[in-house]
């Protein structure tokens, strides 16, 4: 796949040396075979998910068959994903026989509003979408997913949809209940910035669940950044980890007892640091932040040692994410960050429930963490970050 344009900016000066449509995971279809039914390459089956290598290609029938029967379908795209891939999916939709229109939205945050939803929902009706005979396509990433996938549940007491994520956050962020279809060649056209972003959604699952993951990266995680994910033998199978449900697999019975479950990591104060630093910081690094500051507070409980919260921090750098923003220090953390965990309980049953890491691929919840503590921890980690920007030796201690 040889695109001349990314998703949020210029190509990269050399077109990566494979596409992930001819790779397959160890164990998983031959390269050029699309996965088996809800199984991503190498991985378990998980309802709602197939991973279609060529997904554009005419003579793969499986978006025109997805959803139901074949069919008029709308097609809901992000504007910069239309941009690079509009004339291609309408070939392979005019090649299949799909009547179709195709309404094109701003990307990314600027398009989550109710004026969005309405606007989709608005299309469904004057288009004619049947309640379960025209599931609408959604193309793009997880934003445009959302928005789309909103306006479905309200159109008609809901209306099928299929996902069809172009992004790295949009491609974690399954839902199981929806069809979604997976092609790695999308990500070619993402920017290096937004791929290192959504890292951080691989990251936070291998911290927090699976420490094969986590090793993985450590070796391998700066050739996915550079390859966009098409490196020939790793980039689907971190996928077929990640998406294919295996981590999620051992983190989803939870903690029980109306607990918050450990796969929501990373997302305690990452909406408050990504609400103020918008358009600066990027969801994948606000959630990069709300897990280094919680590798700091974990290492400071003794949950982690000093030697994995070294392991952790330099693998956030290596994979070039932040591990420090100046919104989390002094009376700032103190204001924003607390007001985060009191945004966070009302979401989860009154309590303060925090995710920490323990030790590296397992995590446990408290809900006792105070002010004093969390300024603390942001301070210690305020040092290692100037340690490690200075060159130093070994982060500080303790």
């Amino acid at each position: 796949m040889n695109v001349p344009r990314t998703q949020d900016g210029p190509a990269p000066a050399e077109p990566p040396p494979a596409t992930a449509a001819t790779v397959a995971a160890p164990g998983g279809p031959a390269p050029g075979d699309p996965a088996p039914e809800g199984r991503a390459p190498g991985g378990p089956a998980r309802p709602g998910l197939r991973f279609v290598p060529g997904l554009l290609d005419p003579g793969n029938p499986a978006l025109a068959r997805a959803g139901g029967p074949r069919g008029r379908r709308l097609v809901v795209v992000d504007a910069r994903v239309h941009e690079l891939h509009g004339h291609r999916l309408h070939h392979y939709l005019d090649a299949r026989g799909v009547d179709h229109e195709t309404l094109v939205l701003p990307g990314r945050e600027q398009v989550r509003t109710m004026d969005a939803v309405f606007q989709v929902a608005d299309r469904m009706d004057s288009f004619g979408t049947s309640r379960r005979g025209a599931p609408v396509l959604a193309v793009g990433g997880g934003t445009l997913a959302q928005v789309v996938g909103l306006a479905c549940t309200l159109y008609r007491r809901s209306t099928p949809c299929v996902r069809i994520p172009t992004t790295l956050h949009g491609l974690v962020a399954h839902r199981p209940e929806v069809e979604t279809l997976v092609d790695p060649a999308f990500l070619v056209t993402l920017g290096r910035r937004h791929v290192a972003g959504g890292l951080a959604e691989v990251l936070k699952v291998a911290l927090i669940a699976d420490a094969d993951l986590f090793g993985l990266l450590e070796r391998r995680g700066r050739d996915l950044l550079d390859t966009r994910f098409q490196a020939a033998g790793i980039g689907a199978a971190v996928l077929a980890g990640v998406v294919g449900g295996r981590a999620e697999a051992r983190t989803g019975a939870g903690a029980g007892g109306g607990q918050e479950r450990p796969r929501h990591y990373g997302h305690t104060f990452s909406p408050t640091l990504e609400t103020r630093a918008l358009p600066k910081l990027l969801h994948g690094e606000a959630v990069c932040l709300d897990m280094a500051l919680t590798t700091a507070v974990a290492r400071r409980r003794g949950l982690v040692d000093a030697e994995q919260a070294e392991r952790v921090l330099r693998l956030m750098r290596r994979l070039e994410l932040p591990v420090w923003h100046p919104l989390l220090e002094s009376i700032a953390l103190g204001e924003a960050l607390g007001g985060a965990l009191a945004d966070a309980a009302q979401r989860r049953d009154g309590r303060r429930w925090l995710p920490l890491p323990s030790g590296i691929g397992a995590g446990v919840l408290v809900d006792d963490l105070g002010g004093p503590e969390l300024v603390g921890a942001a301070w210690w980690l305020r040092a290692w970050s100037a340690m490690a920007a200075g060159g130093c030796g070994p982060a500080v201690d303790g």
